[in-house]
């Protein structure tokens, strides 16, 4: 079975790209902006604010609540942050300004190096995290917009 395809989307962003980033790198508003509705909160121990190499703690829920261990892999401070989990899998965040208060972003759900893909591919993961991607680029928008 192949791996599944990579989700991504694309929006532009009424706000700077460090705006954005920091947004992203402190896990505690990560439940603001998920569109899956599973991110709850951050478990005690994460970081405020995330760095290349750090662990942070979520608090989920699918089904029932369980917890998840995540380890940033991708960081360009204020361009570009990626975290994986246990499975593998990456989500990332391409930030590229278009002027000092608009931000082309890019989020991607990306398989290609998950531990278990006929897990992703038998769950559709692609396509559920393609809806997502698009719910959570909205919130974003909506986040920038209601500054």
């Amino acid at each position: 079975m192949t791996t599944p395809e990579i989700a991504e989307a694309t929006r532009i962003v009424p706000a700077s790209a460090e705006d954005i980033f920091e947004l992203l790198a402190t896990p505690a508003n990560h439940a603001l902006i998920d569109g899956s509705g599973t991110v709850k909160g951050t478990k005690r121990g994460t970081p405020q604010r995330l760095s290349s190499g750090a662990r942070f703690g979520m608090n989920m829920r699918i089904l029932g609540p369980y917890p998840i261990v995540n380890e940033v892999v991708e960081f360009e401070e204020g361009r570009r942050i990626a975290w994986r989990h246990y499975g593998g899998h990456i989500w990332r965040y391409i930030l590229e300004p278009l002027g000092p208060n608009t931000t082309q972003v890019t989020e991607q759900f990306d398989p290609t190096h998950a531990r278990s893909p006929w897990v992703l591919k038998m769950l559709d993961a692609s396509r559920r995290n393609q809806r997502s991607i698009d719910l959570t680029l909205h919130r974003m928008v909506e986040w920038a917009s209601s500054r």
